[in-house]
């Protein structure tokens, strides 16, 4: 793994650990939003007021952070994960919008998100962040990203008539493809990241009801609060691996200073 962060210092780069923790988290996000609404039987308004000021009050220890704290940071992306599955449940479901005309909602909010973050700062590259108005963007921008995910993920399974598997199979066959291009192609890296990091949440969504929903359904029947265990689990892993990795890299630093 590599801890190196970017330019700003706040956020790490783009690795192959970065996309499995993002899938990870995503996924978690998915399993508990839905054990705060359903399981827990907290209703999909109030589990998104509560999961909002969560979000809200990590966002603002992440934003006064002077450095990349990996604990920190993928807190505040599980938060924009799990209020994100939440509040597109609150508008799909209790809102009578349904899962298209939610998700078409969610795209149009994304994509002025990118246009205005593209029109201020001149790149929507993660690797130019070097400001907090930016990087509150970013954070925004992942909010409505990883809500869109949701009502998508959810519009996949259930009314295209792939069901759960496959959608996990269309949205993880998309994904394969644009690593291809990153590969292949000398198209846009900016425009691969987002669009790759837009469907790691539908994959998360989907993957996420593959885990919890019963056999009938096409599921694994493990239920949202082990599915949600298993998932943290897994994130803390790649999160310590993370922190002692950064630990190693800033003493490797202070050695060669001596």
């Amino acid at each position: 793994m590599n801890s190196q962060t970017n330019v700003y210092g706040k956020l790490p780069l783009i690795t192959l650990s970065f996309w499995i923790m993002k899938i990870c988290a995503t996924t978690l996000g998915e399993t508990a939003g839905d054990l705060f609404s359903m399981t827990l039987n907290a209703g999909y308004g109030l589990s998104t007021i509560i999961l909002m000021a969560l979000f809200i009050t990590s966002l603002a220890f992440q934003l006064k952070s002077k450095r990349y704290q990996p604990l920190l940071y993928w807190l505040v992306i599980l938060m924009t994960s799990t209020a994100g599955t939440t509040m597109s449940d609150f508008m799909d479901r209790t809102l009578g919008l349904g899962y298209l005309k939610g998700s078409a909602i969610l795209v149009t909010i994304l994509i002025l998100l990118l246009i205005f973050w593209k029109h201020k700062f001149k790149t929507i590259s993660v690797d130019h962040i070097k400001s907090t108005p930016v990087e509150f963007i970013y954070w925004i921008t992942i909010l409505f990203s990883n809500t869109l995910g949701t009502a998508l993920g959810d519009f996949l399974a259930d009314d295209s008539g792939l069901g759960f598997a496959g959608g996990v199979f269309l949205i993880g066959s998309l994904l394969i493809s644009i690593v291809l291009m990153y590969y292949f192609t000398k198209i846009s890296r900016v425009s691969l990241f987002w669009i790759a990091f837009i469907l790691t949440r539908p994959f998360g969504a989907t993957l996420g009801d593959v885990m919890t929903k019963s056999p009938e359904n096409g599921g694994l029947n493990f239920g949202t609060v082990n599915s949600s265990l298993i998932l943290l689990s897994v994130l803390m892993i790649f999160v310590t691996w993370t922190i002692i990795d950064q630990k190693k890299a800033c003493l490797s630093e202070l050695s060669g200073l001596d």
